[in-house]
């Protein structure tokens, strides 16, 4: 029988005062009920920031390395409970185990990171123009900072926007998406077994309307990190920025790969099939377009509709290669793009099709989709589809590739497939993308750098991950001491 599970406020496990619930299903097999959650008010919401606001100061006082401790003991239990771990990522959010355990591999690896990192929440010291002075910077925590994050990486997002703001010092607020709640209250778990003060961390589930709302608007916050839709992250900062909470968005993505002719065609397939097809698409990094060559064009088409027919569908924990879409809605979403694909006049290669026959009976799998004959205008060129749809614009040389790819009003991720060295440095110089690569699939990040977006992508504050991830959560204090 499925359980019913409570937020974490102020160190304890409880209802909501709604009394209210929401389910969450396998979207890999809708008879499979993984839990009830709450479906909390916003008055559960001030309840959390109110408890996240009298903690803050003895967290913000408690040394850096005993943070950091707590870090590194929750990397631990992370580690030991890794099969677990993955197999409720799996039944959850729908991602085939090898993605999973990928994830919950990097959620490990972030509370690690910021758990020596600890140490360094300091600052620096600078030379003085005059004797007898010290010049130098204290690096403080901002005190509250609420934290909204997506359904596409449950536990990984929530550990990078997590671990960072513990480490400087900040109490948090946190909300995860309602289709996916049950391994980031796991995670929540690990952190209140590692001797997390009361307070410090606060998980409440339930409408954006309502938690998040409430989040982004309570005086008490002093910081708000969102990654979701740029439609709802653009109501997120206009609630944040009326009384100047400090901010940081990561949103959508129409990300490109440029394959040029002298690219090993075998790797380039490789490359952007994975970036397409991995994760189901379903990321904000995902390769929704290739951009092709024209001498190359015609064989890349045969060779990528060929990899995508040859993909594996069905659930993750019966080994399938590529899992289902999250839900109905995403699903629907990805299907009308289809259509609206033909409507427009581009070419349906493969794919396209909703599998609801025997294992995919009661889940929301679609088919691996590649778009040929497709104009840069076209809206499948343009918009995010956040599904497992890739579409191959042909251009006839790297300067209309390039601009193919800027094309767009998203800036994410983009790569190059290329050996030659002019081609890749120009990329790197020109692409309009926070993110660009060369010879690698727009998906998959290192922890230790920074992460995010131009243009429509990202609101150019803060990035995320790394030092960088660290910048967003602490403010600077320049002392000037003089003896």
């Amino acid at each position: 029988m499925a359980g019913t599970y409570h937020n974490y406020i102020d160190g304890e496990w409880m209802g909501s005062e709604t009394g209210e619930t929401f389910e969450n299903r396998n979207p890999a097999d809708q008879s499979d009920l993984i839990g009830h959650f709450q479906q909390s008010s916003s008055a559960d919401a001030e309840r959390a920031v109110e408890a996240a606001d009298e903690a803050a100061t003895e967290w913000a006082n408690t040394p850096s390395p005993e943070r950091g401790r707590i870090l590194s003991t929750v990397a631990q239990q992370l580690a030991e409970r890794k099969d677990e771990l993955t197999d409720t990522l799996v039944r959850e959010e729908g991602k085939v185990r090898s993605e999973a355990a990928g994830e919950v591999q990097r959620a490990v690896d972030i509370f690690d990171y910021y758990a020596s990192k600890a140490r360094d929440v300091g600052g620096t010291v600078k030379p003085a123009s005059s004797p007898e002075k010290t010049l130098y910077t204290v690096n403080e925590p901002l005190g509250v900072a609420a934290l909204i994050t997506p359904w596409n990486y449950p536990i990984a997002i929530p550990a990078w926007k997590i671990a960072p703001a513990l480490a400087a010092g900040n109490a948090v607020v946190y909300k995860p998406a309602s289709l996916a709640p049950n391994v980031s209250r796991k995670l929540i778990e690990s952190l209140d077994d590692a001797g997390l003060p009361d307070g410090v961390i606060n998980y409440v589930t339930g409408p954006g309307s309502e938690v998040g709302a409430t989040f982004t608007t309570h005086e008490a916050v002093d910081a708000v990190s969102f990654t979701g839709s740029q439609k709802v992250g653009n109501t997120v900062y206009e609630q944040a920025a009326s009384d100047q909470k400090r901010i940081q968005l990561e949103m959508g993505g129409k990300n490109p790969t440029v394959v040029m002719p002298s690219a090993d065609l075998e790797e380039a397939v490789d490359i952007v099939a994975g970036g397409a097809f991995g994760v189901t698409g379903q990321a904000c990094t995902a390769t929704s377009r290739a951009i092709v060559h024209e001498d190359v064009h015609d064989e890349f088409l045969d060779r990528i509709v060929a990899y995508a027919e040859d993909i594996d569908i069905g659930p993750g924990l019966e080994g399938g290669e590529m899992g289902p879409q999250v839900s109905q809605s995403e699903l629907d979403g990805t299907l009308q793009y289809i259509d609206l694909g033909e409507s427009e006049g581009a070419t349906l290669e493969t794919g396209g099709t909703r599998l609801d026959d025997d294992d995919h009976a009661d889940g929301y799998f679609v088919e691996p989709t590649v778009f040929s004959d497709v104009d840069p205008e076209m809206r499948i060129a343009q918009e995010e589809i956040f599904g497992p749809v890739l579409v191959v614009i042909s251009a006839p040389d790297y300067d209309t590739a390039l601009d193919i790819a800027n094309g767009v009003e998203y800036g994410l991720s983009a790569s190059i497939v290329t050996d030659d060295l002019t081609e890749a440095n120009r990329f790197v110089d020109e692409i309009e993308a926070g993110v660009a690569k060369v010879n690698e699939k727009t998906t998959g990040l290192e922890l230790h750098v920074p992460f995010g977006g131009m243009k429509a992508s990202s609101s150019e504050t803060y990035r995320e991950q790394g030092e960088a991830g660290l910048d967003f959560y602490t403010i600077s204090k320049t002392v000037y001491m003089n003896y």
